[in-house]
């Protein structure tokens, strides 16, 4: 198969996965009208937007594009999928962090970041974690318990995620690119989210309930009122 034809196959699985799932399919993600929400994966190839899996409302688009194929036959293809969702609530305790797999790259520390190591021997071996050179790493050590920790360390792949933007993105390095590929990288972009909202809950933390605010489709609701005690008028 050519490389034309393969990038055709490939945005027609996508357009097709955006069907079944009804959501938005775009070849180009655009930007959000005027006064809307921010739109997410802003110039991204092939992007799906909406309820992408159950559960899970975001947007997705292509990533890591290469050129492939002949002189007179080439294409520019992805190597991986790119899932976001925004995530106020998350950036409150969290502004920023980046966890990538350590496998298949050299990880340097940079200058203006510092690396975060957990309890978690297997994670700590599996992933290169750090957060921006100012942040305190104590917040993302207390979000990430001993079952979240061990949990990723099942997820298969080479992946990546963080905290951007007030954003968590979630990267799924492309084995193939096929229909089951594709929703392999979706459902576990969902699981991810739902996992650190498991966490945030589980640590108190004021979380919104999943919904089209997530894919940047509509406002996020205010935040749920606290009922006030009851006044008792003072006998004076």
């Amino acid at each position: 198969m050519g490389a034309k034809q393969e990038a055709q196959d490939w945005t027609e699985l996508v357009r097709r996965y955006g069907e079944r799932h009804e959501v938005t399919y775009e070849p180009v993600g655009g930007i959000n009208p005027k006064d809307g929400p921010v739109a997410l994966c802003v110039g991204g190839v092939n992007r799906l937007t909406g309820q992408l899996v159950e559960g899970f409302w975001g947007a997705s688009c292509d990533a890591d594009e290469r050129e492939v194929g002949r002189l007179f036959d080439k294409a520019v293809l992805p190597t991986a999928i790119l899932a976001k969702a925004h995530m106020p609530d998350l950036a409150q305790v969290v502004p920023a962090f980046n966890v990538e797999s350590v496998e298949g790259a050299e990880h340097v520390q940079q200058k203006f970041s510092r690396k975060v190591e957990f309890e978690s021997l297997d994670f700590n071996k599996r992933f290169w974690t750090t957060v921006p050179k100012e942040f305190d790493p104590v917040a993302l050590r207390e979000l990430f318990g001993p079952g979240f920790l061990a949990w990723v360390t099942t997820m298969s792949g080479e992946i990546s995620f963080g905290v951007n933007d007030r954003q968590l993105w979630f990267l799924w390095h492309l084995r193939e690119r096929s229909d089951e590929e594709l929703k392999l990288a979706l459902k576990n972009a969902g699981q991810l989210f739902r996992r650190i909202q498991s966490e945030m809950e589980e640590s108190g933390i004021h979380t919104y309930p999943p919904g089209p605010w997530h894919a940047g489709l509509a406002p996020f609701p205010d935040a749920p009122a606290v009922d006030p005690s009851p006044v008792v008028p003072s006998s004076s």
